[in-house]
């Protein structure tokens, strides 16, 4: 269930990080949720709730994909999330977490009930069975503003990227808003990232997914 939007950190260039990169562990995930609210307002997961988001990031973990926290002066900086087989990831949070879900996101889809196609459509995430096999997915990363301008956000592609490859990946993909954002754009290319092809949401956003080729390990 990704955020559309991967701009909840600083593109722009820094030498020397000032955090290091750990798994995210199930006592992050209060501090992960917080970030993932400052990164992203306004955005629909934040629009779900911390319930929500708790539930999400929480079985990420226990399902043992691909999560990341940056940390500095030992507080979590930075987050990054996702899946070196995504489809999986949702089938299986489909079957053992549907009602957590429900119910985390119940109240925020009683405010706005088309929220919850959108919740059942990110969930069934049917684009995934398209997927070529050895393709492995960033669906969130977010940079405390705090550290912004650190190199943070570049530490945890690549760590994410290595952890993809470890796990037998041979390219990582995302998506990000194609149009005004072109500084995230811009660092995802110069991370060597290409544009695989343009997706346009029902709620008519026009995206960007990139796809990034991970040497063997």
């Amino acid at each position: 269930m990704r955020e559309p939007k991967t701009f909840g950190f600083d593109p722009s260039p820094a030498p020397s990080p000032t955090a290091t990169v750990r798994s995210m562990r199930s006592g992050d995930v209060p501090a992960v949720v917080a970030l993932h609210l400052r990164a992203f307002p306004g955005f629909f997961l934040s629009f779900l709730g911390p319930r929500f988001l708790s539930v999400l990031y929480r079985a990420a973990v226990e399902l043992d994909e691909i999560t990341l926290v940056a940390v500095s002066d030992g507080k979590v900086a930075g987050l990054a999330m996702g899946s070196a087989e995504p489809g999986g990831f949702f089938s299986k949070l489909r079957r053992a977490r549907a009602l957590r879900f429900a119910y985390a996101a119940l109240p925020s889809v009683l405010r706005r009930p088309g929220g919850a196609l959108r919740v059942a459509r990110a969930l069934r995430r049917p684009e995934e069975a398209g997927k070529a096999a050895g393709t492995a997915t960033l669906l969130s990363i977010a940079v405390d503003p705090a550290v912004q301008t650190r190199g943070v956000g570049r530490l945890l592609v690549r760590a994410f990227v290595q952890r993809a490859a470890a796990r037998g990946a041979m390219r990582v993909d995302l998506t990000t808003d194609k149009y005004d954002n072109d500084p995230v754009n811009a660092f995802y290319r110069g991370m060597g990232f290409r544009v695989a092809r343009e997706i346009r949401t029902p709620e008519g956003r026009v995206l960007n997914e990139y796809e990034l080729d991970v040497p063997a390990v």
